[in-house]
C-alpha cells in the first residue's frame, strides 16, 4: 500500500498535468446558470448578442462542448542547468520573518477555434490550485472574436484573417495585428499564436513595439488588441467585401463565403 501512494506522488511531482481534478453534479447558483441547465439557452451567442455576464465557469463547458485549453509559457527556470528555459508557472518570493513566502502564477487560455477565445491568470502557494483557477477565469473572460479576409492581397473570402488592423497596449508593450492573406499562418510570438490559433484565426501579421519580453504583458496587449477589434465599426458594405464573421462560422454563411471565392476565381 505504501509503494502505492509514493508512485501516486512521483506522478504529481512529474507532471501537474495527471492530477485529476474533482468533478462532481453542477449546481447553479446564478440565474443564468439555472437557466443553461434547465436547457433554455442552448447556444453561447444568446449569451453574448444579450450581453449577459457570465461568472460560472461550467456555463462554457455545457455551451461549448469541445472547448480546448492550454497553458501558456509565462515563466522562466531558474538554476545551473536549467536557467532560462520558458515554464508554464511564473515563481515570485515574498521576505517576511517567518522566511520566503512563494507564490506561483500561472496563464491559460482556452478556446474552440471557431470565434471564442478566453484568457486567465491564477495565483496561488501552490501550482495545482493556480492552474485551476487560471483555467476557470479563462472561461470567465470568454470573447467573440471577429474574423475576415482583410488583405488587399488575396481575393479569398474566407475568414481565416482579421477584417482590419488593430492595436493593443499594456504597460510599455504595443502589440499591432494586420491582416495576412491566406496560406501566410500567424506571423507572431509563439504564445501569442496559441491564443489565436484557438480563436479561430489563421493567418496574421503582427509588429511589436516595448519590453515584449514580459509575457504577460504581451499577452494582455493582444487580448486588448482582439476587444478593440470587436468595438471597431465596420460598415455593411465593406463587411461583403472581406467576408467578415463574428463569432462562430454557420453552415450558411461558409456556404456564401465558398460561392463568392469560386465567382472570384473564374477567369
Amino acid at each position: 500500500m505504501a509503494d502505492n501512494i509514493i508512485i501516486e506522488d512521483k506522478k504529481v511531482i512529474q507532471g501537474i498535468e495527471s492530477v485529476p481534478e474533482l468533478k462532481g453534479e453542477w449546481k447553479p447558483v446564478t440565474e443564468l446558470g439555472r437557466v443553461v441547465k434547465g436547457g433554455k439557452i442552448t447556444d453561447i451567442e444568446e449569451i453574448f448578442n444579450n450581453n449577459f455576464k457570465i461568472k460560472e465557469a461550467e456555463i462554457v463547458n455545457v455551451l461549448i462542448p469541445g472547448l480546448e485549453e492550454d497553458l501558456l509559457l509565462i515563466g522562466q527556470a531558474k538554476g545551473k542547468f536549467g536557467g532560462g528555459q520558458r515554464r508554464i508557472f511564473r515563481q515570485t518570493q515574498k521576505k517576511t520573518r517567518e522566511g520566503n513566502r512563494i507564490q506561483f502564477m500561472t496563464c491559460a487560455v482556452v478556446g474552440n477555434r471557431d470565434g471564442y477565445v478566453g484568457v486567465g491568470t491564477g495565483k496561488s502557494k501552490e501550482t495545482v490550485p493556480a492552474r485551476d483557477k487560471a483555467k476557470r477565469k479563462a472561461r470567465l473572460n470568454l470573447i467573440k472574436i471577429r474574423r475576415g479576409a482583410g488583405s488587399w492581397e488575396s481575393d479569398s473570402m474566407e475568414p481565416t484573417s482579421i477584417p482590419v488592423a488593430v492595436t493593443g497596449k499594456c504597460g510599455s508593450v504595443r502589440l499591432t495585428l494586420m491582416p495576412a492573406p491566406r496560406g501566410t499562418g500567424l506571423c507572431i510570438e509563439k504564445e501569442c499564436a496559441k491564443v489565436l490559433a484557438l480563436a479561430g484565426i489563421k493567418d496574421i501579421w503582427s509588429k511589436t513595439e516595448g519590453q515584449t519580453g514580459t509575457k504577460l504583458n504581451l499577452i494582455e496587449a493582444l487580448v486588448d488588441a482582439l476587444k478593440k477589434l470587436s468595438q471597431t465599426k465596420i460598415r455593411s458594405e465593406d463587411k461583403a467585401k472581406v467576408g467578415f464573421v463574428e463569432g462562430k462560422l454557420k453552415a450558411e454563411a461558409a456556404e456564401a463565403i465558398e460561392k463568392i471565392t469560386e465567382v472570384r476565381a473564374e477567369p
